[in-house]
């Protein structure tokens, strides 16, 4: 089993940490959402979503391991993953909630991975890069902010201060509202937004996220009736929620974007 993995990723930065980490050919399964790097993933085949996997095919595929997250991926998914007997590949949970995680993913793949070639050379050269990026990225110095982070329309739907999203967020000394917390995992995670909430008067700026729904001009219109004196900005979603490899450039992409 350890000497050829047949790896199933269920998750797109799992996804491009594994290319990162030089296990792209070991690949054998994706989401629809699993697009970077592209070329390195063209030949594998899809699986449908992170929600809506299609085990039939999966299980076909024959995966001796399955990388899963406990935000992105359905449980009922993991549960029937673990029901295949004899066919059940090993599941790797993850579960990064902010920046400094992505040290600990790493090396949890390592754990893992690191006989295979040039996988333990790759990680901690990735290591090295996030930990310098973390260093980099504080929020000492910065003038605090209270901002809406905004990832759907109809209903309108944010970030709890638990998320990964959140926290990285927080490095840079912004904190998201609600002041609440959604716990480990569930729909509480990602709150919905009615629109009468008291705090929403305290809100300085409102972070317009390119994914999951992809926020742009048209949506102006409709986000000023929530925060009428706030500032608005469209951000790159990939940047700031996605983990592993990304969080290199998403570290940098916010301290640009605190300026």
């Amino acid at each position: 089993m350890n000497a050829a993995p047949r790896i199933a990723s269920l998750v797109p930065s799992l996804t491009e940490l594994l290319v990162e980490l030089g296990l792209g050919d070991r690949l054998v399964a994706r989401t629809g959402f699993c697009i970077h790097p592209a070329e390195a993933l063209r030949a594998v085949p899809k699986v449908g979503g992170t929600k809506d996997v299609n085990l039939a095919k999966l299980r076909r595929l024959a995966p001796t391991h399955v990388l899963v997250n406990v935000d992105e991926n359905r449980r009922e998914t993991v549960e029937a993953l673990a029901g295949w007997g004899a066919d059940a590949p090993q599941l790797i949970v993850t579960h990064p909630v902010g920046p400094d995680d992505n040290l600990g993913l790493i090396d949890q793949l390592v754990g893992i991975f690191g006989h295979l070639p040039g996988v333990a050379a790759r990680a901690a050269a990735l290591r090295s890069a996030v930990q310098t990026e973390l260093d980099a990225t504080r929020a000492d110095g910065r003038v605090p902010q209270q901002v809406l982070y905004l990832i759907w329309r109809d209903p309108w739907m944010t970030v709890a201060r638990d998320t990964y999203l959140s926290a990285m967020l927080a490095r840079i000394g912004w904190r998201t509202l609600p002041a609440n917390e959604g716990g480990s995992h569930g729909a509480a995670r990602y709150p919905v937004v009615r629109g009468d909430e008291i705090w929403l008067a305290d809100v300085q700026q409102v972070l317009l996220s390119s994914e999951p729904y992809s926020f742009g001009a048209k949506d102006v219109d409709a986000v000023r009736t929530l925060c009428p004196t706030a500032a608005l900005r469209l951000v790159d979603g990939e940047m700031l929620s996605w983990y592993g490899a990304r969080a290199v450039p998403g570290l940098r992409y916010l301290r640009a974007l605190a300026g």
